[in-house]
């Protein structure tokens, strides 16, 4: 399960995840990702409380990355280490911004 809380103000777009980021809810995502980043600059997710990413979840993030290279910039706050350790395997480290 996944619980995706969305902030929006101004050009800027907070998204919170908690739970699970699997092949299950990894379109939950994607549809905010193709639907609402149009005007955004700055997109933040915020993973504090997220427990588990899978390669379906890192695949949103990745088009989520290339969006934002366009038209502002992406970070990604609060990474539990286990989600860390998927990222430094898996060479996202070098592709996002981590806080």
């Amino acid at each position: 399960m996944l619980n995706i809380t969305k902030f929006r103000e101004a050009k800027s777009l907070k998204i919170t995840l908690e739970g699970r980021f699997d092949t299950g809810t990894a379109p939950q995502l994607e549809e905010i990702v193709r639907t609402e980043l149009a005007d955004v600059e700055t997109l933040i997710f915020d993973f504090a409380k997220l427990e588990y990413i899978s390669s379906a979840g890192l695949r949103v993030l990745l088009a989520a990355q290339k969006i934002m290279n366009k038209q502002g910039r992406m970070v990604v706050k609060n990474v539990s280490d286990e989600v860390k350790e998927i990222f430094e395997v898996t060479g996202f480290t070098d592709i996002l911004t981590l806080e």
